[in-house]
């Protein structure tokens, strides 16, 4: 193990500014669940937010986004030393203002009702109090639907269908293969360690138990291709347009390079489309993730065959930047932001408030999870966050697959355009208070090994 990778120049920063509004934004573009966000076209019905023409103006204007936490809503919570914990299911509303992300309202539960306030920035403790439940409501949503759905259980899928489907001697194998070095013993170690009846999480994560099982079926249900791919997933989110939003910037800049990589390797096997509706083996791997993976659910709009090369190219690059850089953006910085506790609590001892001016410090203090919750959840972060020795970054292929010269070459074209994004990544960070980069791709690992 050769330690973690912070991003934040300053190992105090979260701890020092976790209160402030500017940072709790801030997350939600650049911190470890930038997935969730969107802007915001109309409010929704169950978030009586009081608009007046202005704020109409500024919806018009595209200016209000939106984090809608409606996965969580209702969830059977989980009992930690016989004391039954709590899980808001949230809306927050936030308003871009001179290149950043400030919260403007926040609303604990779903149904709207006399129990349920609007909480705003100028109800100082109430507020605070509501933008932990947030943060709490994002570990959980976090683990489970964009870190072990979306990257660790999806790389399981892509992995055994290839070990079923695809001789060794394919050149498709071949371009993926170190993409799931270590991936099926990891997820069998978490399986067992985090998940299990006696895991971490499940222990001492407010969704841990039956909990975890609901949240991850909902996940599932409203999985998309288009979500998976990450210009598509920043489009439909209506986010293409919004400033010093990094985890966007560098994400699609190292998703064309994938691409355009995917496409000349594919395009020195594949000659035009007939080849490849005539691999038997390649739509076999596709039709078996499509049953197995997805349930053979059409609405998650997964292909069941590939009609074409550029469907096969595209789905290849979605594939390889899941189990490289989505995973690192999800995972790499839990312990810059969840390592600080109450910036990230995975669970809450008492229940959201349901009036306005009856929090007071005290009330917080009892709200955070106990000590022995608290240790095992920052101690499973860390372990997360952590590089070890024999890592195997995007780019590396030590094994090498390929002894073709002409794949060779393809191969060098890729390493040199994942250095210069490298060295772009670092320039503009240089002067950052709080880094990012979770998407250099130097420093991220070729596949979902830890």
């Amino acid at each position: 193990m050769s330690g973690l990778l912070s991003v934040i120049s300053n190992p105090n920063y979260v701890r020092d500014h976790w209160k402030d509004d500017d940072f709790f934004g801030y997350q939600f573009l650049n911190g470890i669940n930038p997935r969730l966000i969107q802007r915001c076209k109309a409010l929704p019905e169950n978030f009586p937010v009081c608009s007046n023409v202005l704020f109409q103006e500024e919806i018009k204007n595209g200016n209000i986004f939106l984090c809608d936490y409606k996965i969580l809503d209702g969830v059977e919570t989980n009992t930690i030393n016989e004391k039954k914990q709590y899980l808001a299911a949230p809306l927050v509303l936030l308003r871009l203002d001179g290149g950043k992300m400030k919260p403007i309202a926040i609303q604990l539960k779903q149904t709207p009702g006399q129990d349920n306030p609007v909480f705003r920035p100028t109800d100082r403790s109430d507020w605070l109090l509501a933008k932990i439940f947030v943060r709490s409501a994002d570990f959980n949503l976090h683990e489970l639907n964009s870190h072990l759905l979306s990257t660790h259980l999806l790389a399981d899928v892509f992995a055994v269908s290839l070990k079923r489907n695809l001789p060794m001697v394919h050149p498709l194998y071949k371009l993926l293969i170190p993409h799931f070095r270590y991936t099926l013993f990891i997820n069998s170690e978490a399986r067992k360690s985090l998940i299990s009846k006696d895991g971490t999480f499940t222990k001492f994560a407010a969704s841990g138990g039956e909990g975890m099982l609901t949240i991850l079926r909902r996940s599932l249900e409203t999985l998309t291709y288009r979500s998976l791919c990450i210009k598509d997933d920043i489009k439909d989110r209506g986010l293409e347009d919004v400033p010093n939003f990094y985890y966007k910037e560098d994400g699609e800049k190292l998703w064309d390079i994938i691409h355009r990589f995917v496409e000349e390797m594919l395009g020195l096997y594949y000659k035009d489309d007939n080849q490849v509706k005539q691999d038997c083996e390649v739509q076999n791997w596709i039709l078996d993730i499509f049953k197995h993976g997805f349930l053979s659910c059409k609405e998650h709009g997964i292909p069941d065959k590939f009609e074409s090369l550029p469907d096969l190219v595209k789905f290849v690059t979605m594939v390889m930047y899941t189990c490289s850089a989505q995973h690192s953006a999800v995972n790499t910085g839990q312990y810059d932001f969840y390592g600080w506790m109450p910036n990230g609590p995975s669970s809450l001892q008492l229940p959201p408030p349901t009036t306005k001016g009856e929090v007071t410090q005290k009330r917080i203090l009892a709200t955070f999870p106990n000590m022995e919750t608290t240790v095992n959840a920052m101690s499973t972060v860390w372990l997360l966050s952590n590089t070890f020795g024999d890592a195997v970054h995007l780019g590396d292929y030590p094994q090498k697959q390929f002894t073709e010269e002409c794949s060779r070459l393809k191969i060098r074209a890729f390493q040199r355009e994942l250095k210069k994004l490298s060295t772009e990544i670092n320039d503009r960070n240089k002067n950052m208070e709080i880094k990012y980069n979770y998407l250099d791709p130097l420093v991220m690992e070729n596949s979902v090994s830890i």
